[in-house]
C-alpha cells in the first residue's frame, strides 16, 4: 500500500494486542511495557550514532531557529489546545510536548520513497530533526522534574537544565577521552561480533549511569550513541547495529499498537480530529514561519513546514512517560497513538503538495511581500565571519566550562567515594583526610593549572597586545577563569576540613601550581592532545582519505557482495581503472587494510574496496556492478541430477580416458563413479579409460545431460 513501516507495526500490534479478540491474544501488558522500554532504548541508541555533537554544531543558525520557534508554539497550541477541551493542566502540558516533536523515522522514510532526499529543503529538514532530537531530550527530563515537584517550580526547572546540561558535558568529554583510545587499543578483537557486543554492553552502561542520577533510560542510550558517533567505527557500528534496532524498533512500535484501546478512542473521536488539524495546520505554519525568520527562500520554508507536519515515536515516548509516572490520564496515549497513525499516513501527500502550496502562494501574495522575503532571504544567508575577539571570548568560555565540569566531577566522586573508602580502609583520622585531599587536587592540578595560571589562546593575546587593544576584556576573562579555580579548590576542601583550613590550603595550592607549572603544563598538554586527537580522529581519517582523492575526484566506499561480478580475480585482471577510470586506493578486509594495492592483489566477497574516482565514474561504476549483480541473481538457478548412461562402441567417449573425453567440460559437473563387468570403480582418476558397455554415473547439470542425450553424444 506504499505506507511507512511504522503504522504497518502499530496495526500489527492492535492485532495480537489486548482490545482486539478475533486473533490470539497478548494480555501480560507489564511484560509489553517492559518490551517497549527495551525498544525505546535501542531505539535512541541508534538514533544517537546518526547524532553527533558535531553535526549539531554544523546544522547553523537557520535549522537552530526553526526547530526552536516550532517547538515553542506547539507546546503553547497544544497546552491551550489541552485547556478549551477541559483537560487537567498537567495532560495539557504533556499533550503540548506530544505535538512538538516530529518524527525522524517516518520522515526519513517517507523522503526515500518520494526521491526527495537530495533536495535543498531536505537539508533543512534533517537539520531541524537533529535539534528537535536535543530538544526532545530536554523536554523528557523537564516533564520528568514537572511530574515529580506537580508545580511549576522555576528553581526545580533551573536545577534540572543545569544538571542535565552538567553530566551531558562530563558524559561526553570523558566518553570521547576514554572510548577511542579504548576501541584503538582492542582493535586486533574487534571482529564484528565483538564490536557489536561491545557497543551494545556500553549503551547499556550508560542507561544505567543515566538511571543511577535520576534521568531517562533513553537519555543514557542516546548520549551513548552520540558519543560512539564521534569515533572511527561510528559507520561499521551503526551498521551492525541496525537489525538490533529494526528488531527493538519494531518491538517498541508493535507494543505502543498493543496498548491502543479503540473504545478509547471511540469516546475521544472529536479531541482526535482536533488535535490532528491542530498538528497539521500548527507544525505546518509554525515551520515554516521559523524557517522564514531563520533568512530560508519561501520555497524551502513552505516544503519544510509541510514536511515536518506529523509526530512519531518521540511523541510515543513523552505519552509513555507521563503514563509511567501517573500524572496522565489513560485517553492521552490511545489519543497520541491514533493522531501519529493518521498524521503518518498524511505525511507523504503533505510533502507531494508543498510545492505546489508554495506556487500557489506565489500567486496569492501580493508582490511587496514576495519581494520582502525574498531580500530577507538573500540578505540572511550572506557570509558573516566572527570577530577575532569573539572567537578569543567563545573558546575562552567554552574551555572555562569543560575544565569546570571535569574539576566539579573529581571533587563530587572523591568526596562520596575516595573519602570514605580511605576512611573505611585507614580510619576516621586528620591524616587519612589529608591523604584523600592530596590525592584529589593531584588529580585536580592539571585543569586547575589551565584556569588559574595558563594564557588562554596565546596567538590572539600577542596579537591584540601588539595591537594594544582589548587589554581590560583580556584581563577581566582571566580574572574569572582564576576565581573559577579557587572557587573549586575551596569547594574541594570546604568538604575535607573546616573554612579556615581550606581557605589556608587554597593559598598554597595557588603557590604551588605556579612553583610546579611547568611540569603541570606537560600534563594537561598531553591530556588536552589525546582529548583532540580522537576528537578529531574521525575527520582526519576522512581527510587522508580525501587528501588521496586530486581535484574533483572523491574517495567512496564500495563493499563487495558474493554474487558481484570479478570476486576471486585480481585488479588486473579486473581493469577496473581501464575501464571505468577509477583507482582502488585501499581494501578494507575484516581486520586487515591494505593500502594501494598492487595489480596482482585479488577481491573476495566482503572487502570494503576504497575507489577514487570521480562522480561520473563511481555512480558508472555502482551501477554496473549492481546490474550485473541482479543479473546474476535473477538467473535460473541450476538444476544438479546424479545420471547414468551406458557407454556404445560408437560413444564419442569410448576407449578415452575421462579428462580427454572432456566429460567435466560438457555436462559441467563430474563423473562419480564407472560400473561394469569387473565391479564398480567410486570417483574414478581423471586418468581412466571408459570402455564400452561402461555405466558412467555422473553428476551435472540437468539441461546439459538432457541436451547431450538428444544430440547422442551420451551413447
Amino acid at each position: 500500500m506504499k505506507q511507512p513501516l511504522v503504522l504497518g507495526y502499530l496495526i500489527a500490534g492492535f492485532l495480537v494486542g489486548p482490545h482486539f479478540s478475533i486473533f490470539p491474544t497478548v494480555v501480560e501488558t507489564e511484560n509489553i511495557k517492559v518490551w517497549a522500554e527495551i525498544g525505546v532504548i535501542f531505539l535512541l541508541f541508534s538514533l544517537g550514532l546518526e547524532f553527533s555533537f558535531k553535526k549539531l554544531l554544523k546544522v547553523g543558525t537557520p535549522a537552530s531557529v526553526t526547530a526552536v520557534v516550532e517547538v515553542v508554539f506547539m507546546l503553547m497550541i497544544g497546552y491551550v489546545a489541552g485547556s478549551l477541551m477541559g483537560w487537567s493542566r498537567m495532560d495539557s502540558i504533556f499533550l503540548g510536548g506530544v505535538l512538538s516533536i516530529s518524527s525522524t523515522t517516518i520522515i526519513i522514510r517517507a523522503f526515500e520513497e518520494l526521491g526527495v532526499k537530495g533536495h535543498k529543503f531536505a537539508s533543512l529538514v534533517f537539520g531541524i530533526l537533529i535539534v528537535e532530537d536535543l530538544v526532545a531530550i530536554v523536554l523528557l527530563v523537564l516533564l520528568s522534574t514537572l511530574a515529580v515537584s506537580a508545580q511549576f517550580a522555576g528553581m526545580d526547572m533551573l536545577m534540572s537544565v543545569a544538571k542535565l546540561v552538567f553530566f551531558l558535558v562530563l558524559w561526553f568529554v570523558s566518553g570521547i577521552f576514554f572510548l577511542p583510545t579504548f576501541l584503538r587499543k582492542t582493535k586486533k578483537f574487534m571482529n564484528d561480533e565483538m564490536l557489536l557486543i561491545t557497543s551494545l554492553s556500553l549503551c547499556i552502561l550508560m542507561v544505567w549511569l543515566a538511571t543511577i542520577v535520576g534521568f531517562s533510560p533513553a537519555l543514557g542510550a542516546f548520549i551513548m550513541g552520540s558519543i560512539l558517533a564521534e569515533t572511527v567505527y561510528a559507520e561499521k557500528i551503526e551498521h551492525l547495529i541496525k537489525s538490533v534496532k529494526d528488531l527493538f524498533g519494531a518491538v517498541f512500535f508493535i507494543s505502543v499498537g498493543m496498548l491502543f484501546d479503540p473504545q478509547m478512542l471511540a469516546k475521544y473521536a472529536v479531541p482526535v480530529v482536533l488535535i490532528t488539524v491542530v498538528t497539521i495546520i500548527g507544525k505546518a505554519l509554525s515551520t515554516t514561519a521559523g524557517a522564514l525568520i531563520s533568512g530560508q527562500p519561501l520555497k524551502s520554508s513552505v516544503q519544510a513546514g509541510m514536511s515536518l507536519s506529523q509526530i512519531g515515536e518521540f511523541s510515543f515516548i513523552i505519552a509513555t512517560l507521563g503514563l509511567t509516572l501517573k500524572v496522565t490520564s489513560d485517553f492521552l496515549y490511545p489519543i497520541a497513538v491514533a493522531v501519529s497513525a493518521i498524521t503518518t499516513f498524511t505525511t507523504p501527500y503533505m510533502i507531494k503538495m508543498s510545492e505546489r502550496l508554495y506556487e500557489w502562494l506565489q500567486k496569492k501574495l501580493p508582490a511587496s511581500w514576495t519581494t520582502a522575503i525574498h531580500r530577507y532571504s538573500s540578505r540572511s544567508q550572506s557570509i558573516s565571519n566572527s570577530t577575532e575577539w569573539q572567537v578569543y571570548v567563545r573558546s575562552g568560555m567554552v574551555n572555562t566550562i569543560l575544565v569546570s565540569v571535569i574539576t566539579t566531577a573529581i571533587v563530587m566522586l572523591s568526596s562520596h567515594y575516595l573519602l570514605p573508602f580511605t576512611r573505611t580502609r585507614l580510619g576516621d583520622n586528620t591524616w587519612t583526610t589529608v591523604i584523600g585531599a592530596i590525592c584529589t587536587l593531584a588529580f585536580m592540578a592539571p585543569f586547575l593549572w589551565s584556569l588559574a595560571i595558563k594564557q588562554h589562546r596565546k596567538d590572539l593575546v600577542q596579537k591584540f597586545v601588539s595591537q594594544n587593544k582589548y587589554r581590560t576584556g583580556m584581563l577581566l576573562l582571566q580574572l574569572f577563569r582564576t576565581a573559577i579555580a579557587i572557587f573549586l579548590i575551596g569547594f574541594l576542601l570546604d568538604r575535607f576540613f573546616s573554612p579556615q583550613v581550606a581557605f589556608i590550603v587554597t593559598i598554597g595550592m595557588l603557590s604551588l601550581l605556579i612553583v610546579l607549572s611547568k611540569r603541570i603544563q606537560y600534563l594537561y598538554s598531553r591530556i588536552r592532545e589525546r582529548f583532540l586527537a580522537n576528537y578529531n580522529e574521525r575527520e582526519e581519517k576522512k581527510a587522508k582519505q580525501d587528501l588521496l582523492a586530486p581535484w574533483d575526484a572523491h574517495m567512496a566506499e564500495f563493499v563487495l557482495t558474493a554474487d558481484m561480478p570479478g570476486v576471486g580475480k585480481s585488479l588486473l585482471e579486473l581493469g577496473w581503472r581501464e575501464k571505468y577510470g577509477i583507482n582502488v586506493a585501499i581494501i578494507e578486509r575484516g581486520n586487515t587494510i591494505i593500502n594501494t594495492p598492487k595489480r596482482s592483489q585479488l577481491v573476495f566477497p566482503g572487502d570494503v574496496l576504497f575507489i577514487i574516482g570521480t562522480d561520473d565514474q563511481i555512480v558508472q561504476f555502482r551501477t554496473d556492478m549492481e546490474s550485473a549483480r541482479l543479473l546474476i541473481v535473477e538467473k535460473k538457478p541450476v538444476e544438479v541430477v546424479l545420471e547414468h548412461f551406458t557407454v556404445t562402441e560408437n560413444s564419442v567417449f569410448a576407449n578415452k580416458n575421462i579428462r580427454e573425453g572432456e566429460i567435466r567440460e560438457k555436462i559441467h559437473g563430474i563423473v562419480v563413479g564407472i560400473e561394469n563387468e569387473q565391479g564398480r570403480v567410486v570417483n574414478p582418476d581423471s586418468s581412466y579409460v571408459i570402455r564400452s558397455g561402461d555405466t558412467v554415473w555422473v553428476v551435472g547439470d540437468k539441461l546439459r545431460l538432457l541436451s547431450l542425450q538428444k544430440s547422442k553424444q551420451l551413447v
